[in-house]
């Protein structure tokens, strides 16, 4: 039951609010995953491997008695996923995604920040001589966008919200991508009668979520039989979560005010950002630098580090820049009023932080710690180099005179809305 307009907000309502600012996700991020490396290289270090490797949950025929660690990367992870779900639902049917000739240009421009990292991190390999860790080549392709939109939200005061729009459409399409990337490349072992039954529970699912009434203590069951089987399956449990997500009705239905998508969304991302991401970046981010089997100079000098590296800041930076321009050269589209090109270059930037989603993948790349150790610590490293890029490149961006054509498609931009204004911008 929604509270009513003169109602003071309670401080549950205070803490949901503030968790969900794009602010507050990203600093919580920075935050766990600095907690974590401190502990894992502090000298009690071993009481954080203790507890990143305790196991709880039911022993049962669907293997469910995981550790900690594994539980935030399986478990949690997966409601950052729903999330993502939703968003994406929303945006595919009444967002920037649903006009394909509007969002061609970001859309392209996050194929190309996928693809050409993926090489850079080839060749680096290839030319360094260690074909042993190609099967990592997902890693520097994923965007983190509660990271990024953070970054955005706290620097890039004063430039039109067209460009925000642009790094979501961008990052939407990225996770998209990635997801497919995990569900396709890193599934070993397919056992399609689990794989049956977790769509099963999703098609379930998707009948509960439309009827006229939504029963929270219907669909959650549903929701974590469907993550369990799809965890049973081999397929990555996280992808349970974005088709749970995508379940759900976009356009407003049975007379309500707003839609499903934006109801759900709006509950869970205070739970995604402030709980489940922080969460998994703790258990994910504390690699034991000192003291471990290897030693530091011989995983930092490892090819797939510098791999990693190159791959996030650069190759994200060339592939969304180099895209966009030969889009807007050489075809029809266009970028939206109110982004230039000089635009790009901090939106590049943004788009090389990789954190949640490269943690992820680096974790299902390497059976190894040796390799596994110095891709977090590359994701790590790339992250905060383009966090500070970017907010080097968007404070730089803010400060420069803007035409009232900026996309020179001799249209007036006539913008109106910049991000910081006197509200406080949420995610939608």
């Amino acid at each position: 039951m929604s509270h009513a307009p003169t109602s003071p907000p309670t401080t549950l309502d205070r803490v949901r609010r503030w968790a969900s600012r794009e602010t507050t996700g990203g600093a919580l991020l920075i935050g766990a995953a600095l907690l974590a490396l401190l502990w894992a290289n502090s000298p009690w270090r071993d009481s954080y491997l203790t507890l990143s490797s305790t196991v709880v949950g039911p022993s049962s025929p669907l293997h469910l008695d995981l550790s900690l660690s594994t539980w935030a990367a399986d478990g949690l992870l997966a409601i950052f996923f729903f999330v993502v779900g939703v968003e994406l639902k929303q945006e595919f049917v009444a967002g920037s995604l649903r006009n394909p000739k509007q969002a061609g240009v970001p859309m392209l421009a996050a194929v190309g920040g996928m693809a050409v990292p993926a090489v850079i991190f080839v060749v680096v390999l290839l030319t360094m001589g260690d074909a042993s860790a190609l099967h990592g080549w997902a890693i520097p392709t994923a965007t983190d966008i509660a990271f990024a939109l953070g970054v955005l939200a706290v620097f890039g005061r004063g430039l039109p919200v067209a460009i925000r729009t642009f790094l979501l459409t961008l990052a939407v399409v990225d996770d998209l991508l990635a997801i497919v990337v995990i569900a396709i490349f890193y599934t070993e072992e397919l056992k399609w009668g689990y794989l049956g039954l977790a769509l099963l529970a999703v098609g379930l699912y998707a009948v509960l979520v439309r009827t006229r009434r939504t029963r929270w203590w219907l669909l959650l069951p549903v929701a974590v039989v469907a993550w369990a089987f799809m965890h049973e399956s081999g397929v990555h449990a996280t992808i349970a979560g974005v088709l749970l997500g995508f379940t759900v009705p976009a356009l407003v239905v049975h007379g309500e005010s707003e839609s499903r998508t934006h109801r759900f969304e709006r509950t869970l991302r205070p739970v995604s950002q402030g709980i489940a991401l922080p969460v998994f970046a703790f258990f994910a981010a504390g690699v034991s630098i000192v003291g471990g089997e290897t030693p530091v100079a011989e995983v930092l000098t490892q090819p797939v580090v510098l791999a990693i590296v190159l791959g996030l800041v650069l190759g994200k930076i060339v592939g969304v820049l180099g895209v966009t321009a030969l889009v807007t050269r050489f075809t029809p589209l266009r970028l939206a009023a109110g982004i230039g090109v000089r635009d790009l270059l901090p939106v590049g930037f943004l788009a090389g932080i990789g954190f949640t989603v490269s943690l992820l993948i680096a974790e299902l790349s390497f059976p190894d710690a040796e390799h596994t150790d110095g891709a977090k610590i590359a994701i790590l490293a790339a992250s905060t180099i383009a966090a500070v890029l970017a907010a080097v490149a968007l404070r730089w961006d803010a400060r420069r005179a803007r035409s009232n054509d900026m996309n020179r498609d001799d249209l007036p931009d006539d913008v109106t809305e910049f991000i910081g204004d006197e509200k406080d911008r949420l995610d939608h």
